[in-house]
């Protein structure tokens, strides 16, 4: 080989190794980089990003309990698409969905505070997959709350439990709302039931008993209502119950109820009040004719 053809083959391979080795340090120093890349956190976020993070710490829920990175992973913008990085609701919240709303955004509107729940008018259906026991109350007893949509009472925003005295008068002066539960439930407040209300409490429906009871001289006025009317309204105890059996078995045969001589429960002892039970009439004795003198 001639001497110059050699010079020129050595300068060839010192270009291919230069390139090689450029290459090699380019590819290290890429790869360098991207390991030295910083790892985004949530207070990395919050410099951006002030409300989100507020918002999740105001009313976030459960989501309290994850990061920011924990949603929308995958990268930032611009490097990826914005849209890439907001996450379906469904890669956490699996299984049954509520009602099938268009999404979940129709009530959940602000995901970083999942509980605030924006509620519309005339608005029954997308309450029912959840409340389920309410909605069975409203239809098996039938009461003018049967009627109503659940938005009427549970309107603004969810969950919004009203005051009953803003439909219902009181049945005291002194009545608050938690006093209305203790004898009616919401979703069924037909039948009443209760344990111990003040007295004061029935007078709003049965304001003549409660009169007679307040102005009586007897030992029933120092009891409530609910003492022997117990359990359950329209309940009508037996006056054995307390009382047993005061009078002889004579007596009781010819008066076989309190009330023929107690006759008002709440005032027994104003007896003027009473019904009369007409005693038996006697046969006239027959007419002896005398004799003529």
């Amino acid at each position: 080989m001639k001497k110059g053809s050699t010079r020129i083959l050595f300068h060839i391979c010192l270009i291919l190794l230069a390139l090689v080795l450029g290459t090699a340090v380019a590819f290290a120093a890429s790869h360098d980089a991207k390991a030295a890349k910083p790892t985004l956190t949530s207070d990395d976020c919050i410099k951006c990003h002030a409300k989100p993070p507020a918002d999740v710490a105001a009313a976030g829920g459960k989501h309290k309990m994850v990061t920011c990175q924990s949603c929308h992973a995958g990268g930032h913008p611009p490097t990826v698409s914005g849209k890439s990085i907001i996450p379906k609701c469904s890669n956490c919240h699996t299984g049954k969905p509520h009602f099938e709303l268009k999404d979940c955004l129709g009530c959940h509107s602000n995901p970083h505070t999942p509980r605030n729940i924006k509620i519309g008018t005339n608005v029954t259906d997308p309450c029912v997959s959840c409340h389920t026991k309410q909605i069975k109350q409203l239809k098996e007893i039938k009461t003018k709350h049967s009627m109503l949509y659940c938005s009427t009472c549970h309107s603004t925003k969810h969950p919004n439990v009203p005051e009953c005295l803003k439909c219902h008068k009181p049945h005291s002066a002194d009545m608050v709302a938690a006093d209305c539960k203790k004898c009616h439930m919401a979703h069924a407040p037909k039948p009443v039931t209760y344990e111990d209300v003040p007295a004061k409490f029935c007078a709003g429906c049965h304001k003549t008993a409660f009169d007679l009871l307040t102005a009586s001289k007897a030992k029933h006025k120092d009891f409530a209502c609910a003492f022997c009317h117990q359990a359950k309204h329209k309940m009508i105890p037996r006056c054995q119950d307390c009382h047993g059996d005061k009078h002889p078995a004579g007596m009781m045969a010819k008066f076989n109820k309190c009330g023929d001589c107690h006759g008002i429960a709440h005032d027994i002892n104003n007896f003027s009040k009473q019904p009369k039970k007409e005693e038996p009439k006697k046969e006239a004795a027959p007419h002896k004719a005398g004799k003529k003198k």
